[in-house]
């Protein structure tokens, strides 16, 4: 029996001792009295340890509550240490959260559905490669759809493989090539395009002469993933995946605005304080700031 479940046993004795024998309650939890009194003893006079790990525990509910529960104690463990300097180890993270039961919410996996016959299909230039030695060369791009309240709308976004960084996202009732035109549009507004190389997959609205066209104006490359396979683009799911579980599958919308300004915090989020493993344990925005 872990020590988790034995405290917890022990709570309940605490209890229910008001109504009934701690003998009788010990030996239907199966505890030995001995150890439960020990524990009381630990609980009116706590020690040092014990005094710190309840401040770290408030802590650790701040932030679980603050974050709406999307970080797991690597990420909770990073957070104690930017936001209150506080130098622990994360396995004593793990433990605490284990003891206040507090998890991180499992990311649903995105289904995946076959795309529609090409037109004008591009090579895999990428190759799976999602890594990138400067901001700028590698982007990626996807587009998902959002249901909300017998509403849809979808939602189309470029990321920098550099950083991880969303670069442009649009948000459009259509899942059609001008909601992927004004991403783009929207993206070369605030960086220099020439030259970069932008993956997709063969959805028709990538497949189009109209968008082929666009990146040949604008001297990008276009990459495809090969078609009926995801993982060609999984870099750009996995944020997708992020999302919905972190922020859009955490409330009931009910308008379309309420939905457009989730997606705009949200991503605010993701580029300036999500901590990423990847990165040193820095945000997007953090990480190429400091290259810089």
């Amino acid at each position: 029996m872990d020590d988790v479940t034995t405290s917890k046993k022990y709570e309940v004795i605490k209890e229910m001792s008001k109504k009934y024998t701690v003998q009788l309650l010990c030996k239907l939890t199966g505890v030995s009295r001995a150890g439960y009194y020990k524990w009381l003893k630990r609980l009116e006079s706590p020690s040092l340890k014990q005094v710190e790990d309840h401040k770290i525990k408030k802590l650790i509910v701040k932030c679980h509550t603050k974050l709406k529960g999307i970080y797991g104690y690597r990420r909770v463990h990073i957070w104690l240490k930017s936001m209150h300097n506080l130098q622990i180890n994360h396995k004593r993270v793990q433990r605490l959260m284990g003891e206040l039961g507090i998890k991180a919410i499992i990311r649903r996996k995105r289904p995946y559905y076959g795309k529609k016959e090409a037109y004008v299909i591009s090579g895999n230039h990428l190759n799976r490669d999602f890594q990138a030695s400067e901001p700028n060369k590698k982007w990626v791009t996807d587009i998902t759809y959002l249901i909300f309240n017998g509403q849809k709308l979808y939602l189309s976004a470029i990321k920098d493989l550099y950083n991880n960084e969303i670069i442009a996202y649009k948000i459009g009732r259509r899942n059609d090539l001008k909601l992927v035109m004004d991403t783009i549009k929207k993206a070369r507004k605030k960086r220099s395009v020439k030259g970069i190389m932008l993956h997709s997959d063969q959805g028709f609205q990538y497949t189009s002469k109209q968008y082929n066209k666009l990146l040949n104006k604008y001297k990008m490359k276009s990459s495809m993933s090969r078609k009926g396979n995801c993982w060609d683009n999984a870099c750009m799911e996995n944020f997708f995946s992020h999302f919905k579980a972190e922020c859009f599958h955490l409330t009931s919308f009910r308008t379309s605005e309420e939905v457009k300004n989730a997606v705009h915090k949200y991503i605010l989020f993701y580029n300036h304080q999500r901590f990423q493993k990847k990165l040193n344990n820095l945000s997007p925005y953090k990480y190429r700031a400091q290259a810089a």
